[in-house]
């Protein structure tokens, strides 16, 4: 989208219905020409609503880092509070907060007959990428004395999704569900990694999404599932726009993601780790660190290296998920390692998975392999001229 360079207000473009959607004041606001039905996971003014005037997306980040910090005890208030704070109706205008930058927002817009979808989207990951079931970070209670306020967590990716035509109520749930459904099909794609655990992300741990959809059309669509040309238009707009927001943001795409450091790092494989671990095993004195940095960064971004890591790193997912057993796994690694040149038998079995349940850091196999990945990948290093 056109950032506008510094210019404090700017109307971005007008969508099929007449709503505009304006940048200001570290904003993105949809207005709306007319009747519309909004369902949004908005913590003031959210839920399913038929009498709002627009809908906002906020940066929040004052100059101080990614953190957004809250102006009171609760979001919902911290939003009216914004909301009063910017010159925005209160009571008809429902919001969403982030810490990313308008001018890095994506909007995509895909059009088929009378039917329009367009997404506008703000993004940010590295911090806080979750995937769901992962071990909570807190549990919601009621405010105390001493609790009077708290931060928002960096890192959130926040969509306002735009119909121009009317939906049913069904269906606008559903249109909710599939967006979500392509948030996360885009951040797999990414292999963007979950902070909190050793999965690929399927969303932030703030993620907000509001949907309009047109209540004075007189088309009114009933499914918004995959099978249907809605449900694909919104998969399609989503996942692009969620794709293009990362990469303005944080420079997340493919050749970011291109690294076998960043296949590995939700295995908790660093570079810092690697060199520590040489260091430990082979002496202080066998390679400086800038010399080790230069050899693992030419590494780094080859093909032949990175499918060979993600070969692995997918293989552990599956084991992790129950979908292998360790022997197979064990098997399979040493496969495809042996046929790359690294010899036989270099992944063994160490003890077999009776729990699945079991945190990923405390097996013995994952344990293994792990450090026989980290040793391979520190003699490829010393290999290297």
């Amino acid at each position: 989208m056109d950032s506008g360079g510094k210019e404090r207000h700017m109307k971005i473009v007008t969508l099929a219905g007449g709503d505009e959607v304006h940048r200001f004041d570290r904003s993105i606001l949809l207005s709306f020409s007319g009747k519309r039905k909004v369902l949004s996971t908005a913590p003031y003014n959210g839920g399913y609503r038929t009498d709002l005037t627009g809908v906002l997306n906020h940066d929040g980040n004052y100059g101080r880092g990614c953190q957004v910090d809250m102006k009171a005890d609760t979001y919902s208030e911290h939003m009216r509070i914004t909301l009063h704070e910017i010159g925005l109706p209160e009571e008809t205008t429902a919001g969403l907060e982030t810490a990313a930058q308008m001018e890095n927002a994506s909007i995509i817009t895909e059009v088929f007959r009378d039917l329009s979808v367009t997404a506008i989207t703000t993004a940010g990951i590295e911090a806080s990428g979750g995937r769901v079931g992962d071990p909570a970070v807190w549990y919601e209670e009621p405010l105390t004395d001493d609790s009077n306020s708290f931060s928002l967590k960096p890192g959130t990716i926040n969509t306002i999704l735009h119909i121009n035509t009317d939906l049913s109520e069904g269906a606008m749930a559903r249109a909710l569900v599939t967006a979500t459904e392509a948030k996360s099909a885009a951040l797999q794609e990414l292999l963007a990694p979950s902070v909190n655990s050793c999965g690929i992300a399927t969303g932030s741990g703030t993620d907000g999404t509001i949907l309009i959809a047109n209540a004075e059309s007189e088309l009114i669509l009933t499914d918004a599932g995959k099978f249907s040309k809605l449900g694909e238009l919104i998969g399609r707009v989503v996942k692009e726009s969620v794709k293009e927001a990362l990469f303005l943001q944080n420079g997340m795409g493919f050749k970011s993601q291109h690294s076998i450091i960043k296949r590995l790092s939700r295995f908790g494989i660093s570079e810092a780790g690697l060199y520590q671990r040489l260091v430990t095993e082979y002496g202080d004195n066998m390679i400086p660190r800038h010399i080790f940095s230069d050899r693992l960064y030419k590494l780094e971004s080859s093909g032949n290296m990175v499918g060979l890591v993600s070969c692995i790193a997918h293989l552990l997912d599956q084991y992790l998920w129950g979908l292998l057993s360790e022997e197979e796994t064990a098997e399979t690694i040493n496969a495809i390692l042996s046929l790359a040149g690294y010899g036989e038998k270099i992944i063994t079995i160490r003890q077999e998975r009776t729990d699945v349940r079991i945190e990923w850091k405390e097996d013995p196999f994952v344990r293994s392999l792990l450090e026989n990945v980290e040793r391979m990948l520190i003699e490829t290093c010393l290999a290297v001229d």
